[in-house]
């Protein structure tokens, strides 16, 4: 008994070891152009090949960012809380889903070789990417949403009426190999029929104006949301050796470039008492 015990404390100190080498943290305290302090933390797995970033934004607003690099996925999820004395629930959340560019992050196995020497500096970009805009044309299904990413249903679980992403993305996507655009359209379907049900009799399904053009507060909408992440390591810096007249110069890796970039997505509300940050 003593040596089965022993054995199943050594296998799980093994476990324990490498799940420490599969997954590492980073804390970093950054600052956004309004000049609060956010302290975002970045989880790297190599061993899914998948880099986390979260912060909380000054006003309570909950961002998470997740790269799935295997299968060219980046998912941002927003948890709002909301103006109780409005009418607005708690909180609600939305999840963006797009397609990903695999040189707009470092890899995670270079995310988890990455150390501060002070853990206390506040940080800046060294690049702004400006605004990106993003209109999500079509409702992603969560329990469907594997054959995008296996990931979306674990971080997006609590957004089953609110995952969006665009036909353009499918058709990013659709290029992978062992991907089908038939596939992938089976785990999606288009606003559009929800609009149909909730607009007024009068009014045109197919025309949804944005929750800023109009004063009904229960009338569905266009709405948009912008999200910013302040601090990332965007790419890798590389210097050159000074060479001489017998050896060749040569380079190598000797830091990392940082970006900011905002997104701003327009998506479909059932009613504009939901985006009343919209206005």
């Amino acid at each position: 008994m003593r040596f089965y015990e022993a054995s199943v404390l050594t296998i799980l100190i093994v476990l324990q070891y490498f799940c420490g080498i599969c997954t590492t943290n980073l804390l970093i305290n950054v600052k956004n152009q309004g000049g609060d302090i956010l302290q975002e933390t970045i989880t790297s797995n190599i061993t899914e090949d998948v880099i986390t970033l979260e912060f909380q934004r000054s006003d309570g607003t909950l961002v998470t960012q997740l790269v799935d690099f295997k299968n060219e996925v980046q998912v941002i999820k927003a948890l709002v809380l909301g103006e109780e004395e409005r009418g607005q629930n708690q909180f609600q959340i939305m999840c963006f889903v797009n397609h990903f560019y695999k040189m707009d992050f470092i890899s995670s196995d270079a995310m988890s070789k990455l150390r501060q020497k002070n853990p206390g500096t506040i940080r800046t970009a060294e690049e702004d990417k400006g605004h990106a805009n993003y209109t999500m044309d079509l409702f992603l299904d969560v329990s469907q949403s594997s054959v995008v990413s296996k990931h979306i249903s674990d971080i997006c679980s609590e957004a089953a009426d609110s995952t969006f992403t665009r036909y353009e993305d499918i058709k990013h996507w659709a290029q992978r190999p062992g991907s089908s655009e038939a596939a992938l359209l089976l785990a999606v379907h288009n606003f559009t029929l929800a609009t149909a049900i909730q607009a007024s009799v009068n009014a045109k399904p197919s025309v949804i104006s944005k929750c800023a053009d109009t004063s009904n507060l229960w009338a569905p909408c266009t709405c948009s949301l912008e999200l910013c992440i302040g601090w990332y390591p965007c790419g890798l810096k590389f210097c050159k050796t000074k060479g001489d007249g017998k050896k060749v110069a040569s380079t190598y890796r000797c830091g990392i470039k940082t970006c900011k970039k905002c997104f701003i997505f327009s998506y479909y509300s059932k009613m504009k008492q939901n985006c009343l940050w919209d206005e």
